[in-house]
């Protein structure tokens, strides 16, 4: 038990380092931990490590390879993203672009799983969950005639969990699981932090039926308020701004032809579409669709490979009217400046992610696991968008442009005791 409480402590200890980082599925990770995500952020059904059972499928607990004794994690991830934006307003002879500064982040990670009893385990993990930023200040140069430009823009968000979670073995083929959520998120759109808290719950079920094993998912949605975090309405007051966590599902099935071979393919459903504010900023639902392998071609030696892939949530708005204003959250909000943060401020866009890792077991207690993941570059455009210095004036075409790339670099060692 005092281990126990000393990798608690711990996690309070990585908080105070965590950073913003850049996600891969929206503004969610497609994976926490080098093994999940050098196999395409599976997990469902077959995770690997605590981290990656608390953060997959609190059943998996009673399943995986640490059991029956206890195991330790700690991970981080370094995430190097490639951010450009344009502007381009051809009548007006403007074509601006440039690359964000915001190109490093680290987010670190512990898991912990230990037996209570024969049929009872314990399981925790503190990890960064979410997140995104840009930062364009004084690199963007809008005409400042333009009614609503805002060409310096810095944006930061960050989402880092606390997850107790406890699971039951049934049977020597069934086992169900539940977590507690506790959020603690940093937000800033350029005019100061404002940090909030939230809380929600996680289940989940695994049957296995050697050498299959099937798992099912479910996190509840997560509000989380962000208090004064910017003047949205331009009225002198800062305003607030909730952004809620979405609920989302996920099925996964995973195949061990061999001892030395796992195969496993995970499909998730996030809800973005009734997430409060990515709703006000008109996110669609997203399906994640993830496949992974690991092989093991000695006993010491583990190979990992992955794909995963998620359609942006973004939605392209062509052909919007500056004049006019966006409700967002019972506030009148620039439309330009809307679109801008939409399209520029969060370029959550990638969709494509393949991933590769290797694992080395120095001793029976001892291990090593590193990984690499590369989001391929994803660029969006916004085009044809009426955009006028007063009502009843004559307009111009306007055309916004993100494009974001990724490269991640995990590393994680494991302890079992």
């Amino acid at each position: 038990m005092k281990k126990i409480l000393a990798l608690g402590l711990l996690s309070l200890l990585l908080l105070n380092i965590v950073t913003s980082a850049y996600a891969t599925n929206g503004t969610n990770l497609i994976g926490i931990g080098p093994i999940a995500r050098s196999m395409g952020g599976v997990g469902i059904a077959a995770p690997q490590d605590p981290i990656s059972a608390v953060f997959a499928n609190p059943a998996a607990m009673c399943f995986g390879p640490y059991c029956p004794r206890s195991e330790f994690n700690i991970s981080g991830t370094i995430f190097i993203p490639t951010t450009h934006a344009r502007i381009r307003v051809p009548e007006l002879n403007i074509d601006t672009s440039a690359r964000s500064k915001s190109d490093l982040f680290i987010i670190p990670a512990i898991g912990v799983s230990t037996p209570i009893d024969q049929k009872w385990r314990f399981g925790f993990a503190a990890y960064g969950i979410s997140g995104m930023g840009v930062d364009y200040k004084n690199r963007l140069d809008i005409n400042p005639q333009i009614q609503g430009s805002q060409g310096d823009i810095f944006t930061d968000y960050m989402v880092m969990k606390f997850a107790p979670n406890i699971a039951y073995m049934v049977n020597n083929n069934f086992s169900v699981g539940a977590s507690i959520h506790v959020d603690y998120a940093k937000l800033d759109l350029g005019e100061g932090a404002s940090s909030g808290y939230g809380a929600g719950i996680q289940a989940g079920i695994i049957y296995k039926i050697r050498p299959i094993s099937i798992g099912l998912s479910y996190i509840s949605s997560q509000n989380i308020n962000h208090k004064n975090i910017a003047d949205l309405d331009n009225d002198g007051i800062k305003d607030n701004l909730k952004l809620e966590i979405p609920q989302n599902i996920g099925i996964g099935i995973a195949y061990e032809p061999t001892t030395k071979t796992l195969i496993e393919f995970n499909v998730k459903w996030i809800n973005w579409n009734d997430a409060r504010g990515y709703k006000d900023f008109d996110w669609k639902n997203q399906w994640i669709y993830a496949f992974g392998i690991q092989y093991n071609p000695s006993k010491p030696l583990s190979l990992r490979a992955g794909f995963n892939y998620g359609k942006n949530p973004v939605k392209i708005h062509n052909r919007f009217d500056s004049t006019t204003f966006t409700r967002v959250q019972g506030k009148n909000v620039n439309t330009f400046q809307y679109e801008y943060l939409r399209i520029i401020g969060f370029p959550a866009v990638v969709e494509k992610h393949i991933s590769l890792g290797i694992g080395y077991h120095f001793s029976q207690r001892f291990a090593l696991n590193l990984g690499y993941t590369h989001s391929s570059g994803k660029k969006i455009t916004q085009r044809g968008i009426r955009f006028a210095e007063q009502e009843g004036q004559e307009g111009y075409d306007v055309f916004l442009s993100s494009k974001l790339k990724i490269d991640t670099f995990e590393f994680g060692l494991s302890w079992r005791f």
